[in-house]
């Protein structure tokens, strides 16, 4: 049997296959169950040894190269199909991308990252505690004493239970013990910010029994109320991004602090957004109460284990969940916890939107 010339054929049959199905039918036909090839190798069962031996290998070789010339067809089709495609094919790139769904930041935690950004950059540490804490840290050790109206049930989260020292334990109503453990624990001088959740029995329109909060304390040598104003005065152009925020300081009252300042800002009404910025006296203007500030009273210093002879400080305290309606032109308190996504694909922050000082701490609205 002329085998090279059977080969001959096969190979340039291969060769003239104009796309891969042909391909596939050819080696069907010569390499398949009932192919021509594999139908040369079911004779060697029937041959004598010395034909098998000289048929052999020419029946192998001729099934080597026609797979090998097979693969190498399909292989250069393929690739012709890919550079065909390619050449046919054209992206714009200048279209946008298309959406995919992803997560947003929640505007509190993007405003917690503001404030930690501006104070950072004023030498400021951020510190937190326990939300669970006792009376002596929440209440006592701030001077409010067993009388004051924010120790009623009726205020405040009790547990049943108490702690090993008999205290009292209760969901904190303020991240001021945060102050008190760092004057323990770090002495002075301090530096602080304490932000987190804060809780008291209170819901309406205006309240939730749970928002946040972040608190500043200083605490060092020759401290006094001009420090505070600046203090405040820095943090609240830094974070509303503006330099006309004017401040105004009204005498108050905490057991924490003494002399106690309330802080009032200039706004005006935009659009029907109120907007911070310019003095309250001026036309059109009027001032808002935004936080509550002043002096660290002596007893607090003490429990804190300083001698206030020697240390003096300021402290204040301000809803993080206001500043975020007042930044970012949200008008109600309650959608900040109903987990509303329609809120939050509005209101919500990209993972990437980090707060910087050089690149603003806001983000666009």
């Amino acid at each position: 049997m002329d085998h090279a010339s059977t080969g001959q054929k096969a190979l340039a049959r291969i060769d003239a296959a104009s796309d891969l199905d042909s391909v596939e039918k050819l080696r069907v036909e010569f390499l398949g169950k009932q192919g021509s090839i594999s139908g040369l190798l079911k004779t060697l069962g029937a041959m004598s040894p010395e034909e098998r031996q000289v048929e052999g290998p020419k029946i192998h070789a001729l099934r080597e190269s026609v797979t090998a010339a097979l693969g190498a067809r399909k292989e250069a089709l393929e690739g012709a199909a890919l550079e065909a495609r390619l050449a046919a094919e054209r992206i714009d790139l200048s279209l946008p991308a298309p959406q995919t769904p992803r997560g947003s930041v929640h505007p509190v935690s993007q405003v917690m990252d503001e404030l930690a950004e501006i104070f950072a950059d004023m030498g400021f540490a951020v510190a937190t505690g326990p939300e669970i804490e006792d009376d002596w840290h929440n209440f006592t050790a701030l001077n409010m004493p067993e009388t004051h109206p924010a120790r009623a049930m009726h205020d405040t989260f009790y547990f049943p239970d108490k702690d090993a020292e008999g205290r009292e334990m209760l969901l904190r109503t303020h991240t001021s013990p945060v102050q008190i453990r760092s004057m323990l624990k770090q002495g002075a001088p301090l530096l602080i910010i304490a932000p987190g959740r804060v809780y008291r029995s209170d819901s309406d329109a205006t309240h939730t029994p749970m928002f946040h909060q972040v608190e500043g304390l200083v605490i060092d040598k020759g401290i006094h109320l001009g420090h505070l104003k600046w203090t405040l005065e820095t943090f609240l152009k830094a974070f509303f991004e503006r330099e006309d925020i004017v401040l105004r300081l009204r005498p108050s009252y905490f057991p924490f602090t003494e002399p106690s300042v309330e802080v009032d800002v200039g706004f005006a009404i935009e659009n029907g957004r109120r907007v911070l910025g310019g003095s309250g006296d001026a036309p059109g203007h009027g001032w808002m109460e935004l936080l509550g500030s002043g002096m660290v009273n002596r007893k607090v210093i003490e429990f804190g284990g300083l001698d206030p002879d020697e240390w003096q400080g300021f402290a204040f305290g301000v809803g993080v969940d206001r500043l975020a309606m007042l930044k970012y032109g949200m008008d109600d308190l309650r959608a900040f916890f109903d987990g509303d996504v329609r809120w939050l694909q509005h209101y919500g922050f990209g993972a990437l939107d980090v707060p910087t000082l050089s690149g603003g701490v806001g983000t666009p609205a």
